[in-house]
């Protein structure tokens, strides 16, 4: 176990390093990745892993598509999409608070493995639908009141944009299925990331643009809603 650790740290590692070099993290963002890497790989070992690191590859090339069409109208993230800790934990740290609870209550890892996965799933959906669908959004709409709204903005959505996060939640379901089988799990994991990615744009019309609450936290709750989402359903078949 202990040259796994060794093995999985070296990675993780030369990851960060690389992530900071080209411009996708900072030095603090990296090495809270790297940290909550760890936590997620004592859960769900490599499995997990390969899940956070499908999420991280998947959203960094999706923050960077098209980023000249997006900076002239003024919808690109601040600093090119370099993530700082705080967004690093919004994203990956409800599955690494599942990885943690395997560890202390390994009688229950079938269930906060699948959590790990939701999680995952949604921050993956959420990242994919809304910087792709900005830029392939035809009809945006406002989630709360149904009336067309600027695309890009807190809580504005978009039929593309939803099926692109979906496409994001079958990807990270699909790596679960390669790690641990191919089960009913992966429909919940697809379902709970759908959740979270609406209940992020719910959020944001509501909370975020009024500015009571941020994006990290708009994030970290959807994560924690589609985890969640993952143990009532997986409840509800059993």
């Amino acid at each position: 176990m202990i040259s796994e650790y060794g093995l999985i740290f070296f990675i993780l590692v030369i990851a960060a390093y690389l992530s900071v070099k080209l411009g996708k993290l900072t030095v603090i963002a990296a090495i809270t990745g790297v940290c909550l890497s760890l936590l997620i790989f004592t859960g769900a070992g490599y499995t997990g892993v390969v899940m956070l690191a499908t999420f991280f590859i998947l959203g960094s090339a999706a923050t960077s598509w098209k980023m000249n069409v997006k900076e002239a109208q003024q919808l690109a993230e601040k600093n090119k999409g370099r993530r700082k800790a705080s967004q690093v934990f919004a994203n990956a740290g409800v599955a690494a608070i599942a990885g943690l609870l395997i560890f202390l209550f390994p009688a229950h890892t079938y269930l906060f493995r699948v959590m790990i996965a939701a999680a995952i799933s949604s921050a993956t959906a959420d990242t994919l639908s809304s910087e792709l669908g900005m830029l392939y959004g035809r009809r945006c709409y406002n989630i709360i009141t149904f009336k067309k709204d600027t695309c890009g903005l807190n809580g504005v959505v978009s039929i593309e944009g939803l099926f692109i996060g979906v496409a994001g939640s079958i990807i990270i379901s699909m790596v679960y299925g390669f790690g641990f089988g191919w089960n009913i799990n992966l429909l919940w994991i697809v379902i709970a990331g759908t959740v979270g990615n609406i209940a992020d744009s719910v959020l944001g019309a509501i909370l975020e643009r009024r500015n009571i609450i941020g994006n990290d936290a708009v994030n970290f709750l959807n994560t924690l809603i589609a985890a969640l989402t993952s143990v009532v359903l997986m409840k509800l078949n059993s």
